[in-house]
């Protein structure tokens, strides 16, 4: 019969429950493995210094970001003032050329009036010479019939050409208007000198004198 093991017999050792179990792994840091505080403490220090990583981490991303953006907004405020620069230059530059467009409308206009004052005198000159032979005509009651209508016609088309005539007696003498043909010497009813007879009425177009009355004036008294 053979021996169970369980039983042990004389003269042998004594059986040992444990034998040929496999002994524990030990731990990498010398530990039993079995949980207890020399191994453990390694594993929570991997852990807090990778949460404090990415802490860190997340701090040095939101200041990066933080400074884009403060490095974006100084970009935008730099390109504002440019485009502010830019709309002042050319609001300068739009009201320069206005007011020179103005100025130069102005310049056209005078211009244009200018040249067509100087049409009608150099038309109507010669005219002044027909005037003078109807105004004799007049003095002399030799203006009737069909010469008096076609006189009245011409008065009018010149006066709407913008000729006026002229020195009356009575008016102050002024070298502007008046050439003086002669003095007739003082008179005590005037202050100034004054036109006391028109030989040839003055004529002007506009502010320009086509030419000036001829006239034979009298002095003041005490002159």
């Amino acid at each position: 019969m053979t021996d169970r093991p369980d039983e042990p017999t004389t003269g042998t050792e004594a059986y040992d429950p444990t034998e040929g179990e496999p002994a524990a792994a030990p731990s990498p840091e010398g530990g039993s493995g079995f949980g207890d505080a020399a191994g453990e403490a390694p594993e929570q220090t991997e852990v807090e210094e990778q949460v404090a990583g990415d802490v860190v981490a997340g701090d040095d991303a939101g200041t990066a970001e933080d400074r884009g953006r403060e490095g974006a907004d100084g970009v935008d405020g730099d390109e504002q003032s440019s485009m502010r620069a830019a709309i002042a230059d050319l609001t300068n530059d739009l009201q320069r050329l206005q007011a020179e467009y103005a100025n130069y409308r102005k310049r056209v206009e005078r211009d244009r009036q200018l040249v067509a004052e100087t049409a009608a005198y150099k038309a109507l000159t010669p005219v002044v010479e027909v005037l003078d032979t109807i105004d004799r005509a007049k003095e002399h009651g030799e203006l009737e019939g069909g010469f008096k209508a076609v006189a009245d016609q011409l008065e009018r088309v010149v006066a709407a050409a913008g000729l006026v005539r002229f020195g009356e007696p009575g008016d102050a003498f002024d070298p502007t208007f008046h050439e003086a043909l002669s003095h007739l010497g003082a008179d005590p009813d005037v202050q100034v000198t004054t036109v006391k007879h028109v030989a040839k009425g003055g004529y002007r177009l506009g502010e320009r004198v086509v030419r000036a009355a001829q006239v034979l004036v009298v002095d003041p008294a005490d002159a």
